[in-house]
């Protein structure tokens, strides 16, 4: 595989940039509205969304916000005025972008909701990570190396949470705790790392070492938190394996600390997924089709597909990364989106 790369051209509005497909586009253009362009998974997110789009003839034009609400508001509106195939949004703001969400629709442009899920306004179609099932992964793969490590499922976790005001890190932890409840003899000890700050969590992971020294596994819940987490066992004398480490979200820091040994387990947040969920569904959304719900297989996971309130919305498990398959493509933080074939949904 390839790595694909962006090409940003500059545009007469603020945070315009237009990613040109390498695929024959015929179908028009649909707008993505990227929140930032600060952290690996946006940027990736753009590679991924042009590549699938343009697997199914679509042309992507993304709009970077810079975390700025007022500026998302600003590119709505403006997207709005070239009457797009649809819109797809990750928003900087839930609340703040829902009444742009209804002015697109009611203007006859879909919208697509990606990564960021949106409940307070109905949409055309979500494509979002499980993230309680991202906690079912992990515990099925933790109860694995308590296993390994202790002769049965028992031992001390510490688990570290991102900003407790997050639904996604409060959605991992309820999948995680609903599929650890049958084991009394692990005892699960939650700190939250509050604004999901790396140096939250190290001081976290570095006071419960010392007031349990016989932690067994650490499971956080953001692959920089476990950066943190290893700068922390480093200091306490600790080497690779001593105690095991469980992330989620799979980003390349994560995917390294698996190659270095430090990290047993990364549980992947799907962005390839999520994105080739988009291009899948993109057809029936821009031509105002039913979608059905049921089970669709989006790059091998199994995703369900439910018609909520806020209209339909998949949901895309995520799979366990670990020293035998951390090199594989499909995994986001390798970087390199898979080049298809996506076929669009019928």
């Amino acid at each position: 595989m390839k790595i694909v790369r962006r090409t940003f051209i500059g545009a007469a509005i603020a945070g315009l940039t237009l990613a040109t497909s390498a695929y024959a586009q015929d179908k028009g253009t649909i707008y993505y509205m990227v929140p930032t362009l600060l952290d690996e998974f946006q940027t990736e997110s753009v590679s991924a969304i042009e590549n699938f789009m343009g697997q199914v003839g679509y042309k992507v034009a993304t709009l970077n916000a810079d975390n700025k609400t007022d500026v998302q508001q600003g590119q709505m509106d403006t997207a709005i005025l070239t009457k797009p195939k649809a819109i797809i949004l990750a928003a900087v703001d839930f609340n703040a972008l829902a009444p742009y969400i209804e002015k697109a629709r009611e203007a006859g442009v879909p919208v697509m909701i990606f990564d960021r899920q949106i409940t307070s306004t109905v949409s055309d179609f979500t494509s979002v990570a499980g993230t309680v099932e991202i906690g079912h992964v992990a515990a099925g793969e933790i109860q694995r190396l308590l296993t390994e490590k202790n002769g049965s499922v028992k031992g001390k976790v510490l688990q570290v949470l991102g900003d407790p005001g997050d639904p996604y890190t409060l959605d991992i932890q309820k999948g995680f705790e609903e599929m650890m409840a049958d084991y009394p003899d692990v005892e699960i000890i939650t700190k939250p790392a509050m604004q999901w700050e790396a140096s939250n969590a190290g001081s976290i992971v570095a006071d419960q070492l010392l007031a349990n020294p016989d932690i067994d596994l650490i499971f956080v819940h953001a692959a920089h938190l476990a950066v943190a987490a290893v700068a922390s066992l480093e200091s306490a004398g600790k080497k690779p394996g001593d105690v095991l480490l469980v992330s989620s979200n799979g980003a390349p820091v994560g995917l390294d600390l698996i190659r270095q040994g430090w990290e047993q387990v990364e549980v992947e947040q799907p962005l390839y997924a999520q994105a080739a969920a988009l291009a899948m569904f993109a057809d029936k959304v821009t031509n105002g089709e039913e979608l059905v719900p049921g089970t669709y297989d989006v790059l091998g996971l199994k995703s369900e597909l439910t018609i909520e309130d806020w209209g339909p919305d998949l949901k895309i498990p995520g799979a366990a990364i670990t020293p035998e398959n951390v090199d594989e493509a499909r995994f986001w933080g390798n970087l390199q989106a898979p080049e298809g074939p996506i076929e669009p949904v019928q």
